[in-house]
């Protein structure tokens, strides 16, 4: 069922933004991201987990477009012999938004580590005009590579190797990507709820 609304998505992440139009084409009237609606936020990510993050973003870019739905998400990398890390810091775990200095940095830190297995997590937050909210989650396992492989894909996905996949992410085309990932599971999730509500 088509959703009469225009949904703003809360990110400045071409990549992000691009990812879920594909996967939610044909749900909303309208899919737009923060530049597009001309709007100019960059809430500080202070969640202790991706869902609170998500939230935060949700809830600010809802405070600046009151006329339509807001989906936020957040995303991490979660490497186990690492405790977890480096999790909501994902983004600027060697650098502030620097993809370079994030995978080198894990890189360097798994070094010494016969333990390389990691996941994707993404958590979803769907907010409506009238404050209902959404939320859906989803993962995806696999394990961090000792190089870059592939040139596909962004941040981290040219140093995970996806077991479902038997390849890398930056291997993958957009299609296999979609069809596994770790975001694309969280929208999944999230539509199936919708449609019970």
């Amino acid at each position: 069922m088509k959703d009469k609304t225009t949904l703003l998505i809360a990110s400045n992440n071409a990549h992000k933004i691009a990812e879920i139009k594909k996967i939610l084409n044909g749900r909303f009237d309208k899919i737009i991201g923060l530049k597009e609606a001309d709007i100019d936020c960059e809430p500080e990510e202070t969640g202790a987990t991706f869902y609170e993050n998500a939230l935060i973003k949700a809830n600010v870019a809802a405070s600046e477009a009151r006329d339509c739905a807001v989906l936020a998400d957040d995303t991490g990398l979660c490497v186990n012999s690492l405790n977890g890390e480096p999790g909501v810091y994902s983004a600027r775990y060697g650098g502030d938004h620097d993809s370079a200095k994030n995978r080198n940095k894990l890189l360097e830190k798994l070094q010494q580590k016969s333990d390389r297995s990691a996941y994707f997590q993404t958590a979803v937050v769907l907010r409506y005009p009238d404050g209902t909210t959404f939320a859906a989650d989803g993962r995806v396992d696999g394990r961090i590579l000792e190089r870059e492989t592939g040139g596909n894909g962004f941040g981290y996905d040219c140093i995970f190797f996806c077991d479902e996949l038997g390849k890398s992410f930056g291997e993958a085309t957009e299609e296999e990507k979609n069809a596994v990932s770790h975001r694309s599971r969280a929208l999944r999730n999230l539509l199936n709820k919708l449609k019970y509500n």
